[in-house]
């Protein structure tokens, strides 16, 4: 037996993800793969309940869950059992995703759609001590601190809008939040992007990865 066996053997690992296809695959490659112990849930809810009286040292968790936003899971999990490593198994790769994930100092970023030979070898890397980040989240990481200050989820919604051509009340109507709102975020986008106008707002946005050209409407 290798010393990474040794290391998946012994280990008690908890999964998290709300789609019951990908929730059961990683279930069966990982148990398949060696791992000792492994809990898979579809529900925060089922998750917390169960560390109150299970212990983990590895937990693999999505970004996108029905019923919590991933920095309350992550700081519920540290909370209950701060010696704990957390992987962060995503398809999101979203700058502000990227940004978020960084400042919640996780151990581990693997993108779902990467290998999951990746996944046992981020398990087997943060045990050991060691961060573990796939190259694309490496490379996202940097583009992001070269672009400087990173938008926020809402403020990629009103970018993501504003390419689309909507004026600024139906902006409002789409995200239910104020006109002055709206403006609010506008002025604070072309600020953190350094943009004059929407048309360098736009080309930024496209070359910072917060919107495709596909979304992009044809103006006059």
């Amino acid at each position: 037996m290798t010393l990474d066996e040794e290391i998946l053997k012994g280990l008690s690992v908890a999964v998290i993800d709300d789609h019951e296809v990908v929730l059961e695959g990683l279930r069966s490659y990982l148990s398949g793969h060696g791992v000792g112990h492994l809990d898979a849930f579809s529900r925060a809810s089922q998750l917390l309940d169960s560390i109150r009286t299970n212990s983990y040292e590895v937990f693999v968790i999505d970004v996108e869950l029905p019923d919590i936003n991933v920095e309350t899971l992550i700081d519920n999990i540290r909370e209950g059992q701060p010696g704990a490593r957390i992987i962060v198994n995503t398809m999101h790769e979203e700058l502000w995703v990227v940004n978020k994930m960084a400042e919640k100092k996780v151990d581990g970023v693997v993108y779902k759609d990467g290998q999951l030979s990746q996944l046992l070898e981020a398990i087997v890397s943060v045990v050991g001590g060691q961060p573990y980040f796939c190259r694309k989240f490496q490379r996202s990481l940097e583009w992001s601190k070269l672009q400087g200050d990173v938008l926020t989820k809402r403020e990629v919604e009103v970018v993501q809008a504003i390419a689309q051509g909507l004026p600024t009340k139906e902006i409002a109507g789409r995200l239910f939040i104020s006109e002055n709102t709206v403006e609010s975020h506008r002025q604070k986008i072309m600020e953190k992007m350094r943009s004059r106008n929407v048309a360098e707002l736009i080309v930024k946005a496209i070359a910072a990865g917060y919107i495709g050209f596909d979304m992009v409407s044809e103006r006059d």
